[in-house]
């Protein structure tokens, strides 16, 4: 009796590029950070590019893959494996720019991501389901937070005194603050630079607060 061999598994899009938000991940990047460091577009492995305009799946280059895989300081082999069995060693959560966090249209009442303009980042699992990430761009918090750093925030984990959280007001402004204070009328935040001032919040002008729990550094 002649056995036929089993014809192997075809790759995926869904594959190449969860395995590319891994590798990013893993670099401490999102995967705009991973193409701006390996020389590409910024844009090169954003989801918006995954699709062409026409609805057909759109796969990344060889070469675009190659020069990822350098950035990162991977190698082929792990990328495989990134593909096989490290797809299920994390999950995705949405991202966005940190200056874009003080729009509207971007979090619901209650602080939780919504609407449309939201990519994905692959990162270390995250308890709470409303969890996001937001990709610092400048230096304006550094040192605690430099540009291309990222912060997954956490709508649902509770918030003791000394921990960073982002604050955002009704007015759309949005802060990096550690909790230092807070009461039934006021919310006093302390700035994570030594030489800028600290801030104090009436309770009636906070839009949401959120506990940061991971950041890539």
């Amino acid at each position: 009796m002649v056995r036929h061999a089993k014809a192997p598994r075809m790759l995926t899009h869904e594959q190449i590029w969860g395995a590319l938000d891994r590798l990013a991940a893993r670099a401490g990047l999102s995967p705009s950070g991973l193409a701006k460091r390996a020389g590409l577009d910024p844009t090169t492995f954003n989801k918006s590019k995954r699709v062409t305009a026409d609805g057909r799946a759109r796969w990344p280059s060889t070469e675009s893959v190659a020069k990822a895989l350098t950035a990162a300081d991977a190698s082929i082999e792990s990328f495989v494996r990134l593909i096989g069995d490290g797809a299920g060693d994390g999950r995705s959560v949405p991202l966005i720019g940190f200056a874009q966090a003080g729009a509207s249209g971007y979090f619901d009442d209650l602080g939780f991501p919504s609407g449309k303009g939201w990519n994905e980042v692959a990162l270390p699992p995250a308890q709470d389901s409303h969890a996001f990430a937001l990709e610092i761009s400048g230096d304006a918090l550094a040192p605690a937070y430099r540009d291309g750093d990222i912060i997954v925030v956490s709508p649902g984990t509770p918030i003791r005194r000394g921990d960073r959280v982002v604050v955002k007001t009704r007015t759309g402004e949005v802060m990096v603050k550690a909790l230092k204070r807070r009461t039934a009328r006021t919310l006093e935040l302390q700035s994570l630079d030594p030489s800028l001032p600290d801030r104090t919040l009436a309770a009636t002008d906070l839009a949401w607060i959120a506990r940061i729990v991971w950041a890539s550094q």
